[in-house]
């Protein structure tokens, strides 16, 4: 049997390996062999792993979202700590996921400063965002992780996931951000991105969120 190790397979943007049978100590030894600063994602659940390299237009849209979850979040006066795509894992779930950003707001304060995570004690993001465009988001690692809300933009739109019971349903509304048509905006921004510039779409974004409060207000 030939043994190669990761560091000698050449991984190009778009694509995705699939492993199975991969026991736990085996995916803590993978992600130790990939090291943390890597280009690939991965998911793991129940013995299967899976190894994603984002293409350019993957992590362009990942950014925006982003930012504009943060520019709502700035200007409904809410705290928050940004993760990115720490690597979230459980033994006793047998489950692993870095998503391609995620945010913590209810439970911010925990994670000042926090440098290392761990689930059994720690909390899990309250939003988790994936950009799906080489391969779809399997929920089942977020599920036995509990991640309360998943954002997965495919194909120019956004479909929002929130957690009841042990499983995901889609909504049409944000629990985070309930009072605003983020399945609408969202992708209208990106859109408005791809020809105006990411600068002046963040801008008009935020002046689009500051009209929208004042107008709305009780």
């Amino acid at each position: 049997m030939v043994t190669l190790r990761l560091r000698q397979i050449r991984f190009t943007p778009g694509q995705r390996v699939i492993l199975e049978d991969v026991i736990w100590q085996e995916f803590e030894a993978i992600l130790d062999e990939l090291g943390e600063h890597r280009n690939s994602r991965i998911a793991y659940n129940q013995g299967i792993l899976e190894i994603m390299v984002p293409l350019p237009e993957h992590e362009k849209i990942k950014v925006i979202i982003g930012d504009l979850v943060k520019i709502l979040l700035d200007e409904l006066d809410l705290y928050w700590e940004s993760l990115g795509s720490t690597t979230f894992k459980r033994e006793d779930m047998a489950a692993g996921i870095e998503p391609d950003d995620c945010f913590y707001i209810q439970n911010y304060e925990l994670m000042i400063g926090k440098e290392r995570i761990d689930l059994s004690v720690d909390p899990p993001p309250d939003l988790a965002i994936e950009i799906d465009i080489t391969s779809k988001t399997k929920a089942s690692a977020y599920q036995a992780l509990k991640v309360p809300e998943i954002w997965r933009y495919f194909q120019g739109k956004l479909e929002i996931n929130l957690l009841q019971g042990d499983k995901y349903i889609k909504s049409e509304t944000s629990l985070i951000f309930p009072n605003f048509g983020v399945i609408e905006e969202i992708p209208r921004f990106i859109e408005m991105a791809k020809t105006t510039g990411t600068t002046l779409t963040l801008r008009a974004f935020r002046q689009w969120v500051r009209e929208y409060i004042a107008t709305h207000k009780p």
